[in-house]
């Protein structure tokens, strides 16, 4: 059985459509990410498959449990890590774990122990007395993380886990993240639109563009889809670039926002007779560069933007649609 399965889940905030009839299953112990900007969609598909949002139609299931009939079963059996902080600043790192695990009824010796457990393994266990005013917020992002799993969730959802923090504490929290899917065998839910962070922990990931899955395969397969190298020249010429380079070994071109970004085979043994056909008819060269194809360039394949350009994107929609529901 998946551990969560999903059937045409749509959730529409007047005729605003913020996830559009997604399908998608999710193999326990996976890491499964929802990969995209943010406003895309990821925070509202996993409100819904939290029940904490109620889906305008479609059906959703997380370990057997239907999220709109058995949102109590749902909920005792998933952890979650919102990008907002929800911790409580004036208690300590014990209290907050505490009173979590009084929450959820678990008896006092079995929570004192898994209290002391999950602060050593997001090493905190030096700080439990402290005040969570005085914590960074990668020490914050670590609590909240052992407070998730403090009830031992089947399932655990971590939105936007890394947002904001530096590169350094970034690859600290993927360890966690890693040892806790292999030593604990729980299936995490990851929404990121940290390309780098989504190939290096999930197992699958799902592209996201305005509400709708646009692709969904493991990391490896998505970008063996867009196959060969990758150049990418910066000019301001883009168009000539286009006209001029018309070798049969190019697999695919996409000019873009000064770039022409070119897919090939062997890219090395191509980029001096590139450089040199450019040169040859004076086109202006600001930068090149040869890549294996990224998630970034598998976001760009599909929906034919940057995922940072898509974010701006959306951001404005999203400013638009408030806007309109002043009025």
């Amino acid at each position: 059985m998946a551990a969560v399965h999903v059937k045409d889940l749509t959730k529409k905030f007047g005729d605003f459509i913020a996830v559009d009839r997604i399908s998608f299953d999710i193999k326990s112990a996976e890491i499964f990410g929802l990969l995209g900007p943010n406003g895309a969609g990821k925070t509202t598909t996993v409100s819904m498959l939290a029940t904490l949002l109620r889906p305008t139609s479609g059906t959703a299931e997380v370990c057997g449990r239907d999220v709109l009939h058995e949102q109590d079963g749902v909920r005792k059996s998933i952890g979650i890590v919102f990008q907002d902080q929800s911790l409580d600043e004036e208690l300590t790192a014990w209290e907050n774990m505490d009173f979590h695990g009084r929450l959820y009824r678990i008896s006092r010796d079995v929570r004192e122990k898994r209290i002391d457990d999950l602060l050593k393994l997001v090493e905190l266990d030096d700080r439990k007395d402290s005040l969570v005013k005085t914590f960074s917020g990668g020490m914050r992002r670590r609590l909240e993380i052992a407070r998730g799993l403090l009830h031992e969730p089947k399932v655990l959802f971590l939105d936007e886990p890394t947002l904001g923090l530096d590169p350094q504490t970034r690859n600290h929290l993927w360890e966690y993240i890693g040892t806790l899917n292999s030593e604990k065998g729980i299936t995490i839910i990851l929404t990121t639109h940290y390309m780098d962070e989504a190939d290096r922990l999930c197992d699958r990931v799902a592209i996201i563009d305005k509400g709708a899955i646009v692709a969904l395969d493991t990391p490896e397969k998505l970008k063996e889809e867009i196959g060969g190298d990758v150049i990418t020249i910066a000019s301001s010429q883009t168009d000539d670039i286009m006209s001029l380079i018309t070798a049969p070994w190019i697999t695919r071109m996409e000019p873009h926002d000064g770039i022409v970004t070119i897919h090939l085979e062997n890219a090395e043994k191509h980029i001096s007779e590139i450089i040199q056909l450019l040169a040859r008819d004076g086109i202006d060269i600001g930068s090149v560069s040869i890549h294996k194809p990224t998630l970034e360039d598998v976001f760009l394949h599909f929906t034919g933007k940057t995922i940072r350009e898509e974010e701006a994107d959306t951001k404005a929609q999203m400013r638009m649609f408030l806007k309109a529901g002043r009025r």
